[in-house]
Formats: C-alpha cells, structure tokens, sequence
C-alpha cells in the first residue's frame, strides 16, 4: 500500500470578486502548503485552480502519515528529585503525573551541567486524513477578505456563499465540514453547459472532468486561451488587439469557458479621442479594443463570453446594443465640455477641497504655479509656458468627462487644452504632470511637462507631511510614495542638477497654514532619500554602497548617483578592500585625536621615510583629485585616490603613529585626517 496519496480541495461558491481571485487562489494554496509543512508531511508537485464559482488545490503525493517521534521531556534536576528519606520529591512525582507515567517509568539525563529526571517515549504520528481538514480550516481562515459576508440562519462567513466542498485524499474523501457543508468527492460543471453533479473519481482526475464538463479550471490556461482568442478575432477584422494586462485578468476571473465574440459599433464614434473609447469599452463593458497597423482605433471590439452560443451573432449584436449608450453619454460629456474652455474653469477649481488643512484644489494649483515658475527659471525653461499650464493643470477634473472617467485626467484635458487653443506644449505638460504613472512608467518629454510634474510631486507630498498626515504601513491614499519616486526618476533620469533640501524648503515657503518648517522638511527628505534607497537597490548597488555615498549627506539626486557609480567601480579596484580597512582604522585612530588636529599638521616634524613618502604622494593625489571632484568625475577621482594604497600601507606597517611626542603623534593623525577627508568628498569607502 503507497504510502503517498493525491489530496484534492474544491469549495464551490456564488461568483467571488474578480479582481482579488487571483489573491485568493494562492493565499489558499500557500496556506494548506505552509500547513502541510508545519504537520511534517511531504508533498510533491503543487496545483491551484480558480474561476468564478470555484477555488482548488490539487496537491500530488501527499504522505499519509506523520513520522513517529521520539519524544524526551526533561523534569526536575536529580538533587531536588528525592527527599531526606530517598523518597520520591513532590516535584518528581508531579512531573511523571505531567507525563502520563508512574515514576519508575522515568530515567535520568546526564549533560555536561548535571543530570535530570526525565521521561522519553515514542509518539505515534497522526494520519495526514485526521490532520488534513484543520489545515485547511485554518488556511481558509487566513484568506485575505476585506469584508466576510453570512448567509442563511448560519453564523459561517466566507466572501461569497458556499454551495459545494470536494476534499479528497486519493480516491477516498474525507470526511469533514466546511462553512456548513459537507464534503464530498461531488463537484459542478458549467453553470448554463454541464449544471449536473459530477463524481470525482480520484483527485488527478479533477481538471480534466471539469474541462469535459465546460470549465477551464486553471486560471493561467484559461488566460492564454482568452489571449489566444482575442488576437485571432481581431486579425479577423484586419486589427490588433489591444489587451491591458489588468483587464486581461479581470476578464479571466470572470469567465469558466471563455468564447471570443466580435462586435461593432457605429464609425462616427471614432471622431472622441481614442482614450475615451478605451476607457469606456474597458472599464464599462470589459472589452478589447481593435486597433489598425499604425494604432488608431478601428470600430470593432472584442468581448469574451462564458457561453458556447448556439447563435453567435445574437450574442454579438446584444454586446453592440449595450456599448451604443455608454459611447453616446461619452459623445454627449465631450459636446457638454467643449462648451466651457479649459480657463474658464480655474474658479471652480476652489470649490473642490484637496485636503481641509490644505485648502482647495485652486488652492494648490496656485502654489504648484509659484512653484514652477521658479523652478523654469532655474532651469532656464519657459516660465510663461510652466505658468500657463500650471494654472490649467487641475481644470479637467471638473469637467464632466474626467467625472464619469477618473483614469482620464490629464489626458482629456490635454485633448480639451488643444482644442482650446493652448500652446501644444502646455497641452502636453497637463498631461505629463502625472507622469510617471508607475514604476518604471514613462517619464515627461517636455520642459513644461517636467516642470510641472515637479511642483505638482513635491506640493503633494510636502503639503501632506506638513499636514502630519504621514503615510503608515501599506496606507498611502495620497500615494506619497510614488510621487516621492517620481520627484527622483525625474531628477536623475533627465539629468538635473537640483537639492532636494532647496526644493523641499522652496515648496515649502508656498503654504499658509502653520506648521513646523525645519520639522517637515527633514522628514520630507529622510521620506525621499528612503525611496532613493530603493530606487538604488533596484538598479543593482548594494546596501553597503548605499550607506558609504548617504553618510556624506549628499541630497542633490543626480550627484548622488554618480557618486553611486563611482563607488560600485571603486569597490571592484583591487585596491579597494585594503583602503577599505585602512579607512576604518584611520576613523578609529581619528576619534583619539584632537577636533582641530588637521590644523596642527607641521611637515616639518615628519622623519621616517614611509610618512614623507605618503605625504608627498598625498600632496600629488590631492592636486589631481580637487579638480575631479569639482567636476563630479568621482570615478577617475577615487581611481587616483587608490594609487595612495602602497604609501598607506608603508605607513602603517613601519610608523607608530601615537609618538610620545604630542606635536609628532598630532601631525601623524593629520596627516592620516587629511587621507581620509580626500576620501570623504566621495564616500566613505569605509562602509563597503
């Protein structure tokens, strides 16, 4: 008989929540495994299944029983076990009752700190049958629902209700409860194509019984066939497909057998911005745009249906009766805007709030404007340009577009901007603004855009520190984080030479409410600088490398980069591990030394030919580093500064530097101090 069985695990439920499915599957498969682990059973090859009404795990190869264990407890020490007459202590005989035995059972544990009664025995491992239906109990319990709903006169709660449970353990099931119903080896096909019971008859059987019966269980197979689908009916038409990952999931999650089905839509649509199309097919009705070879949008849209339809063209034509208002209230939200240019909506801009400490959203469009202006100037940018398309950045979210579709925001009023008559960069800035969108997004492409994305980034996230509203865990519902991100992508990877301290303080000075500057603005940059840190990590530097080039205190993003770059090349030097150490015990032998000591340096007082020759050494490095260094050429900078390995070296080996003479030994340690301040202008090399 195997001592190895195929576990199978179905809850069967009303539609569950698309977006969180995918979460809900792998939580659920995790938290059996991590039970599983914890029980000492082993397993082999793991499954997860999940469609709208059904999760399942199919776990290969599950051991049937736990391993006996040897188990040994230790009571009290030998001395305290018996009494004046040799009896057993009061302690000895309550620790064999502890056990389960009478005391002559017990035997004694010598260890190298004397010797203990103690009680061994062999624990009979329980079978993976009886230890199976907790696991999952608690696995289940574990699942990351936001809200639990109850149904019935039944106090169980799950996120949709529970109609069927499968727990199989080979071909066998188990027999166990589960939110009120009774486990089964009885599944449930297609709900409109196989709605009958259908037996499993072993738990390997489970996906292929289900895929006779109209259920693509795997939810990645059934990706792939939707994708596979989709792009095969828009070559139909002579279109791509445009497939948004997100969307693409979403539409997974909400079918069990997916059918592709092409519909149209009247042409004269076409004449909206492409966004607006999209954003209607995709959010309201979970489509797939089509699009030409040069991406302009063509009227055509893919919908993927749960049901083999008999008549497909009656399924199609129902899809274009659907879609036909959504697109007119679109075409009618275009026509009510058009009315209203984009300028003419900067006073209503104060009626809508930003946040109560910090007025209106007119309110920080005035700041973010302030802000620009100097920030072009500073950058010899356009400040008319930056001003203008400041005062109109915010002016789209109240038009009636943006209010029916938040994700266009910036994009409409681009659209609305040119039609207005805007610069065609300003148009471009107010949709650049909220550029980058995402980690590793795309990043403005304009001065103006860059300008404002700036401004609008630090007002955010200074005016919310100020605020004392500092994000918390994974709570960041003014998605501080990103915007602190964006500030520093868009600072390095266009190569700007600009502080954050100045940028922080300048921010800062355009708010009116009190609030504690100085306290603000440090927090503001330790918040950024630590998103600086992860932005480094991610380009491949090291903790390390990150710690040498912070404790400099360097907040200009951009420099502190290429000080990044020199040290990663620094680092791969062969020089670099013994400079190094040498750092570190220069700082130590530093914290003896004087706060003045590298006043008190007097070359004349230098005797020994090693310290002579890292002085002179020292006095050649200096005079080709400075100018490095004042270039920002931090590479060549520490290249030249480790030609000073070999004189350090020397020095070390054949001077003792804490002379009794105390002029002697303080020029020693200035001479050492003015090594390593050389090397401090970069990094301190000491930490990597």
């Amino acid at each position: 008989m195997s001592n190895h069985k195929h576990l199978l695990f179905e809850l069967g439920c009303e539609e569950l929540p698309p977006t969180t499915l995918k979460a809900l599957r792998d939580h659920l498969l995790n938290g059996i495994c991590s039970g599983l682990d914890d029980a000492n059973l082993s397993y082999g090859t793991r499954h997860c299944f999940a469609t709208p009404r059904r999760l399942a795990v199919w776990i290969e190869a599950v051991e049937t029983n736990q391993a006996d264990e040897r188990v040994e407890k230790r009571g009290p020490a030998v001395a305290a076990a018996y009494d004046a007459e040799g009896n057993p202590s009061k302690a000895a005989l309550g620790f064999a009752r502890g056990c389960g035995a009478d005391f002559n059972e017990l035997s004694t544990l010598k260890t190298d700190k004397g010797e203990w009664l103690s009680y061994k025995k062999l624990e009979k491992g329980l079978s993976a049958e009886a230890l199976i239906p907790d696991i999952i109990e608690k696995a289940l319990n574990r699942l990351p629902i936001a809200k639990r709903m109850r149904w019935g006169r039944s106090n169980d709660a799950f996120v949709r209700p529970v109609h069927w449970v499968v727990l199989m353990f080979g071909s066998e099931t188990i027999d166990s409860q589960f939110f009120g119903v009774d486990a089964s080896n009885t599944s449930y096909g297609h709900r409109f194509h196989a709605p009958s019971r259908l037996e499993i008859s072993s738990a390997d059987a489970y996906s292929e019984l289900l895929q006779n019966a109209y259920v693509i269980a795997d939810f990645d197979t059934r990706k792939a066939m939707i994708e596979k689908q989709a792009i095969q009916a828009a070559q139909a038409v002579n279109g791509t497909v445009h497939i948004d990952a997100s969307l693409l999931d979403e539409i997974t999650a909400l079918v069990e057998y997916p059918v592709a089905v092409t519909g149209s839509f009247d042409e004269h649509f076409l004449a909206l911005p492409k966004e607006v199309l999209i954003t209607t097919m995709q959010i309201n009705q979970k489509y797939f745009p089509v699009l030409d070879a040069r991406g302009a949008l063509l009227p055509y849209f893919i919908t993927i249906s749960n049901i083999q339809s008999s008549n497909p063209a009656s399924v199609s034509h129902g899809n274009e009766r659907v879609i036909r208002p959504r697109l007119s209230d679109a075409e009618f939200f275009w026509q009510q805007d058009m009315k209203t240019t984009l300028a003419e909506r900067i006073p209503s801009l104060d009626n809508v709030v930003f946040q109560h400490k910090l007025g209106s959203i007119g309110d920080k469009t005035r700041r973010v404007e302030a802000l620009s202006v100097e920030l072009a100037k500073q950058l010899g940018h356009d400040a008319d340009l930056a001003s203008r398309a400041a005062l109109l950045s915010k002016t789209d979210l109240v038009t009636d577009m943006v209010g029916e579709f938040a994700s266009l925001q910036g994009v409409i009023g681009r659209y609305y901007a040119t039609e207005n008559g805007e610069a065609t960069e300003v148009a471009t800035a107010i949709q650049e603004q909220y550029l980058p969108k995402q980690s590793g997004g795309a990043l403005p492409t304009t001065q103006t855009g860059l300008v404002l994305a700036l401004s609008d980034k630090l007002d955010t996230v200074v005016g919310i520190f100020s605020a004392g509203l500092l994000p918390t865990g994974d709570k960041d519902p003014f998605a501080l984080r990103r915007a602190s991100l964006g500030v520093l992508r868009i600072l390095i990877e266009n190569n700007i030479e600009l502080d954050l301290k100045d940028l922080i303080h300048l921010s800062c000075q355009q708010f009116t409410h009190d609030f504690d500057e100085d306290n603000t603005l440090e927090r503001v940059l330790n918040f950024i600088l630590e998103r600086l840190k992860g932005y480094c990590l991610a380009n491949g530097f090291s903790p390390e490398q990150f710690s040498a080039v912070t404790s400099v205190n360097c907040t200009e993003p951009l420099d502190f980069m290429n000080r990044m770059q020199a040290v990663k090349a620094f680092s791969q030097l062969a020089e670099a591990a013994s400079l190094g150490e040498a750092n570190k015990r220069i700082q130590n032998l530093l914290k003896k030394a004087p706060n003045n000591v590298s006043a008190q340096f007097n070359a004349s007082l230098l005797s020994g030919s090693e310290e002579v020759a890292l002085h002179k050494t020292l006095t050649a490095v200096e005079a080709q580093v400075n100018p490095l260094i004042a270039q920002h050429s931090y590479i060549e900078a520490l290249k030249v500064l480790s030609t000073l390995k070999n004189p350090i070296d020397d020095f070390f080996e054949h001077t003792f530097i804490m002379a009794e003479d105390e002029n002697v030994k303080n020029t020693r340690l200035a001479l050492l101090s003015n090594i390593h301040a050389n090397f401090i202008k970069i990094a301190d090399i000491s930490m990597i």
